[in-house]
């Protein structure tokens, strides 16, 4: 699996991640939060029990990583790749997603799993990393763009929860292309 990192934080430093067992309670509980509070997770049903085990352990490899930030012995966040669709010629797409404990969303924490999960994702060979995020998600919208991530296009009136019926920005990275700046460059690659 890829190595761990560390990101100058706000209060230390977040270290990066490979999940392990032991973190199954933690990273449950902050999506399980999300599910009952906000709108970046669509899904309805807490991951309990075997659901949750489930879920945790098809993300413990190397192609479909799952990655924590922690802080000492704290888990802060998490970030994952998925399948984009288990037909056979998206094998090479993938889907990501990014939760931050709601006490320590703005602080760092996000951006420092994105920029290892990208990387993961690179080293897997994947080629191309979608997102999804609900319209009125601004904190994750600019960090998409900021990422190299392009908007897509919206979905529009495709989730209903907590009686609002919300919309879906589309975002794609595509990691088998130099970044935007490179392709720009000419001299990126060797230039002209």
């Amino acid at each position: 699996m890829g190595r761990d990192v560390c990101a100058g934080g706000w209060k230390g430093r977040v270290r990066i991640r490979s999940a392990r067992s032991s973190d199954i309670e933690a990273v449950n509980e902050i999506y399980n939060d999300e599910v009952a509070t906000g709108t970046s997770t669509f899904d309805t049903e807490p991951r309990v029990g075997s659901r949750g085990r489930e879920w945790f352990e098809s993300h413990l490899s190397d192609r479909y990583p799952l990655l924590v930030a922690e802080e000492g012995a704290e888990v802060l966040g998490w970030a994952s790749l998925s399948p984009w669709s288990p037909r056979g010629a998206y094998a090479r797409a993938v889907e990501g997603s990014l939760f931050v404990r709601a006490g320590d969303r703005g602080r760092g924490v996000g951006r420092a799993l994105n920029e290892a999960l990208l990387r993961r994702a690179r080293e897997a060979g994947h080629g191309v990393l979608i997102a999804r995020i609900e319209c009125g998600n601004e904190a994750s919208r600019g960090l998409l763009l900021a990422s190299g991530f392009s908007a897509v296009g919206v979905m529009h009136r495709v989730g209903e929860k907590f009686g609002r019926i919300l919309d879906v920005e589309v975002f794609e990275l595509r990691l088998d292309e130099p970044p935007k700046s490179d392709r720009m460059n000419p001299d990126a690659d060797g230039g002209v």
